[in-house]
């Protein structure tokens, strides 16, 4: 008999587009045909008009520059400090007993919940958009992290410490290799959390930023724009991922994985 296939076949050209296309092909359908109120979803052509007013007087891509500028200062201290959390928590008994409790629980209160006491400790300023931007980012890195240095096989531990590697040998040759995996797939959830938590932050007292545009649209009833303004986050968050995945094929190309 021929073996049943049981892998899920090659990659398709362009099938991440399927689902998004087959998204705006229901909304433009309901749209002509008057099953959705305006109101309530501008149709795509509006959107799409509204956008191009938008650049063309060169609202969005101001907006758009101030909300790059906040995540990707937030995504940097948040890594940093995510991934230098999970080196010393596993790496050291001593350093996950004082580091990883503290992170679990902040694991389980929602970042944006801390606002007001952010607002309290650093003003309504950049500084404190910058820094819930920041918390977001580094639980879900410290957290992939360390998983993937504890589950190093200590075999490898064994032949390091047989052929008499010195501590940085160890990180270097064992402990990045082993732990890479986990950090890129930590990363794919702390890019998205960055646009997760600077889409509310923005709503804060902020005078720029794709957040600040959106609020303001709703105020006055504007839902072309609030539409705009998600179809950028949406687009901003698939490209982050998209990076994030184009990174984790080339660094880890000699994986074989279902995704292969």
């Amino acid at each position: 008999r021929r073996a049943r296939r049981l892998a899920p076949g090659r990659p398709l050209r362009f099938g991440k587009a399927l689902g998004p296309v087959l998204l705006l092909a229901v909304w433009s359908a309901g749209s002509a045909a008057g099953l959705i109120e305006p109101r309530l979803l501008s149709a795509p052509w509006t959107v799409v008009t509204t956008a191009s007013d938008l650049v063309a007087d060169g609202r969005l891509q101001g907006h758009l520059a101030s909300s790059a500028q906040r995540a990707a200062l937030g995504l940097l201290f948040g890594t940093a400090a995510g991934l230098l959390l999970a080196l010393a928590a596993g790496l050291s008994r001593i350093g996950e007993g004082l580091i990883d409790g503290p992170v679990q629980m902040k694991r389980a209160l929602p970042s944006l919940a801390l606002v007001p006491l952010l607002v309290l400790w650093f003003g309504i300023g950049e500084s404190m958009k910058v820094i819930t931007v920041a918390l977001a980012v580094f639980v879900p890195v410290y957290i992939h992290t360390h998983n993937g240095l504890r589950t190093i096989d200590s075999r490898y531990v064994e032949l390091s410490e047989t052929v008499r590697l010195n501590r940085w040998q160890f990180i270097r040759h064992v402990v990045l290799p082993g732990a890479l995996p986990g950090f890129l797939l930590g990363m794919r959830f702390a890019v998205t959390a960055a646009w997760l938590a600077l889409v509310v932050v923005e709503q804060v007292n902020a005078t720029s930023g794709l957040g600040y545009m959106m609020e303001l649209a709703r105020t006055y009833g504007q839902t072309e724009i609030i539409i705009v303004g998600l179809v950028v986050y949406g687009l901003l968050g698939l490209l982050s991922d998209g990076l994030v995945r184009y990174a984790e094929r080339k660094v880890l190309s000699w994986r074989r994985t279902l995704a292969s």
